[in-house]
Parts: C-alpha cells; structure tokens; sequence
C-alpha cells in the first residue's frame, strides 16, 4: 500500500444525493405495503438510523408486534434502496460535483465514489469522470443512512490509499461516527434532511461539495 497517496471516499448516496429521503420514502412505501407498518421520521431515528437493517427491524418489529421476519425484510429493504439509488444515480452529477472531482484528481487526490447503484447504473452516470485518480466503489453495507466503519477501509484498500492520507466523506452525522472507527477523517455534507444528527468528530463540515469545498479538503489534505 502506498504510504504517500491521499484520497477521498465520497459516500454519494447521502453526501451528494439526498439519500436520506430517498431511503426514508422507499423503508415507508416497504414497510405499508408488508404489513401496513407505519413509519415516520422520528420512529425512523429511534430505530433505524445508523443501525444494521435486521438489526433495526428486529427492534421495530417486536414494538408494532408483527409476524414478518427482520432478515428477510431486511435484505427486501436493502434491495429496494439500492435499486431507487440506480434509478436516481444518473440525475444526481451535478455540475458542482464534477467541479469537486476534477479539482481534487488534477491534485492527484484519489478520488473513490461510493455508491448502492447497480454496478451498471454507476458506470454509466460516472462515466465521464472516470478518469485517472477517479474511481468507483460499489457499497454494499447493510446498515440503514451510512456506510459501516469496514467499508471505508475497504475503499481505501482497493485503492491502495492508506487510511491515514485519506478521509471519509460523509452525509449524515451516523457516517462521521463510522469513519472515526475505521480510524478515518471526516468531512460531513451537513443536509437538512439530518441536520439534527451529531456530528461531532467531522474535521470539515461543508453544506455541499464544490470547487470551494474541494480547496478546503486540499488544504487539510496539505495536497
């Protein structure tokens, strides 16, 4: 592994889309249609955020008292997002987002896109911006609004970036607490969505990623 390369682990579901709502909408519409289970935001947090999703269901489950089993319904939920996210991928680059990349790789930062899309609507919406120091990372964390602490170094390993040049970006604070225990950095897109999540520990809080926001990882990166 190479000790001088720096990079960025971009969590582009939540940092980037708003993810949050998306998955918030898709576990709602899943969970009416499995046994007319309700779900709403504030039960969303007590429950699902920042957990695995048998692990949350498996809580819920028992509350609301339901004969439906949280692995199965787990690995449902899980698929659905990813499928929403390969639908809403192509749409989401925008200009800014190209404008961060580029600025970040012309710096020969790293740059490792994280996303649940499919490996073919990923390919697809990134195209262009696979260039050299551009590359994707398929996510595939079972937890519910962030990626767990072993997929951000398993980014980074792919990639041959040590953790310490790198840093995790994240879009909710449940993604900030993750990177701190895969020994990672953080830089959080603070979205409105989750705004009123803790994120204590993210070394830049940003409300969206920019040439702008790119500089400021560059300093902090001393790249």
């Amino acid at each position: 592994m190479s000790s001088a390369a720096k990079g960025v682990v971009v969590e582009f579901d939540f940092a980037v889309m708003n993810g949050a709502q998306l998955l918030f909408d898709v576990a709602q519409r899943y969970l009416k249609a499995l046994d007319n289970i309700a779900l709403d935001m504030q039960t969303e947090e007590k429950f699902l955020a920042g957990r695995l999703y048998e692990e949350g269901l498996a809580k819920y489950f028992r509350v609301v008292k339901t004969k439906k089993t949280a692995p199965k319904a787990a690995r449902e939920l899980a698929a659905a997002f990813s499928a929403a996210v390969s639908e809403a991928v192509g749409k989401s680059v925008t200009s800014a987002f190209r404008n961060f990349v580029t600025t970040l790789a012309s710096k020969g930062v790293k740059v490792m896109i994280a996303t649940r899309a499919n490996p073919e609507s990923s390919a697809a919406a990134f195209e262009s911006l696979l260039f050299e120091n551009v590359s994707l990372y398929r996510e595939k964390s079972l937890s519910y609004g962030c990626p767990r602490w072993d997929s951000w170094r398993r980014a980074c390993m792919e990639n041959d970036v040590a953790r310490a040049n790198a840093v995790a970006i994240a879009g909710s604070g449940y993604g900030v607490k993750s990177a701190l225990l895969a020994g990672m950095a953080s830089m959080a897109v603070m979205k409105d969505r989750v705004a009123h999540q803790d994120y204590t520990g993210a070394s830049i809080v940003a409300n969206d990623l920019s040439s702008a926001s790119a500089k400021k990882l560059l300093a902090f990166l001393r790249a």
